[in-house]
C-alpha cells in the first residue's frame, strides 16, 4: 500500500534529473562502477551545478511558502548508493530544498519506489526507469538535456501535450494507421465521447486540485495544452477536458506547426510529450519531459528488447 502523505502532489526525481552529474556519469562511463564511486565520494564536498528538472523542482517546493500546510513533496530516486549518494544530498541541503525522503537503489532501478511513495510524476534522464514507471501506470517523463534556461518568475508554468500524454493514444493510432481524413471523421463523429485518460490524467487531476488552492488571478502554477490537434478536432478535446472537470489554464491547438517558439512563448517551465522529435525540438527552448508511451514509442520500445 503506498504511503498516504494526505493529499499532497508528490514528484519523484532522480538525482541526474535534478543535478548536472555529466561528469561523473561520463567517469562511469569510461572507467566504471568502482571508479565511479571513488570519484564521488572525493568530491562529496564539491556542489553539484543544477540539472534540467531544478527550476520544476524548485518552484514547486516554494508553493509551501504560500500555505499555512505544505501540499508539495519532493523525493529523491536515485541509482546511487547512500554512500555515493552523500553528495547529491549535501547539494540539496546547499541549495536549501526542504527535500528529505529518498530511496538509494545501489545501481539497480529505482523506479519500483514510485508506487511505494505514492508519486504522482516521475522523473529522470534514464529511459529504461521512465517506461518501467509507466509501465506500472504512472506519469513518468525522460528529462533532455537541451539550452533550455530557468524562467524568471516565481510562477510555474507546464504545457502538455494532448494524445498519448493528457489522453490516451486511441486517436493517435487512428491517425497513424488511415491518415489526417481518417483521423478527422472519427474525432467529428466521436466529438461528444470523452477521450480516455492517457499517463499523465492523474498528475493533471492532482495539480488542478493545488491550483484550487489559489485565486485563478493569484494562482502560482499556470498549465498549457500544446496540441498539433486543430479545428475541428479540437471539440473533443474540449469536451474531455470538461468531463474531467480540469482547469486547463492555455489552449494551443498549431494544426502541425513546431511548438518551441509557442512554449517558449508561454514561458514553459516544462514541457511534456509522447514524441521524442517534438521533445528534442522544445529543448532548445525549454525544458523537455519526453513520454515514451503510446503508439509513437513502440517502436521504439521494440528496438530496446532486441
Amino acid at each position: 500500500m503506498p504511503v498516504n502523505f494526505d493529499g499532497k502532489l508528490v514528484i519523484a526525481t532522480s538525482s541526474r534529473a535534478l543535478f548536472d552529474l555529466q561528469e561523473s556519469h561520463r567517469v562511469y562511463e569510461e572507467q566504471g562502477l568502482e571508479a565511479y564511486q571513488e570519484y564521488q565520494v572525493a568530491h562529496e564536498d564539491e556542489v553539484l551545478a543544477p540539472g534540467d528538472a531544478f527550476p520544476l523542482v524548485q518552484k514547486l517546493l516554494a508553493i509551501n511558502s504560500r500555505l499555512a500546510t505544505p501540499r508539495v513533496e519532493v523525493i529523491l530516486l536515485s541509482r546511487n548508493s547512500s554512500d555515493t549518494g552523500l553528495r547529491v544530498f549535501n547539494s540539496i541541503e546547499h541549495y536549501g530544498l526542504p527535500i528529505i525522503r529518498a530511496a538509494f537503489a545501489g545501481g539497480a532501478s529505482p523506479h519500483r519506489y514510485v508506487s511505494a511513495f505514492g508519486a504522482h510524476l516521475f522523473l529522470s534522464t534514464h529511459a529504461e526507469d521512465v517506461r518501467g514507471a509507466l509501465d506500472a501506470g504512472f506519469a513518468a517523463a525522460t528529462i533532455l538535456s537541451g539550452n533550455a534556461q530557468a524562467r524568471d518568475g516565481d510562477q510555474l508554468r507546464i504545457a502538455f501535450d494532448g494524445d498519448a500524454v493528457l489522453f490516451s493514444d486511441e486517436s493517435e493510432r487512428i491517425f497513424q494507421t488511415g491518415g489526417l481524413e481518417a483521423f478527422t471523421a472519427n474525432e467529428r463523429r466521436s466529438a461528444r465521447e470523452p477521450l480516455s485518460g492517457g499517463p499523465f490524467k492523474g498528475f493533471l487531476h492532482a495539480l488542478h486540485k493545488l491550483q484550487q488552492e489559489f485565486s485563478q488571478d493569484d494562482c502560482p502554477i499556470r498549465t498549457a495544452l500544446v496540441t498539433a490537434r486543430s479545428a475541428p478536432t479540437h471539440e473533443r478535446v474540449v469536451r474531455t477536458l470538461r468531463a474531467w472537470d480540469v482547469r486547463i489554464d492555455e489552449s494551443l491547438f498549431l494544426g502541425g506547426l513546431d511548438k518551441g517558439v509557442f512554449l517558449d512563448n508561454f514561458g514553459a517551465d516544462v514541457f511534456f510529450d509522447d514524441q521524442q522529435g517534438h521533445c528534442i525540438s522544445a529543448a532548445r527552448h525549454v525544458a523537455a519531459g519526453h513520454v515514451p508511451h503510446g503508439v509513437s514509442n513502440e517502436a521504439l520500445s521494440n528496438e530496446g528488447k532486441g
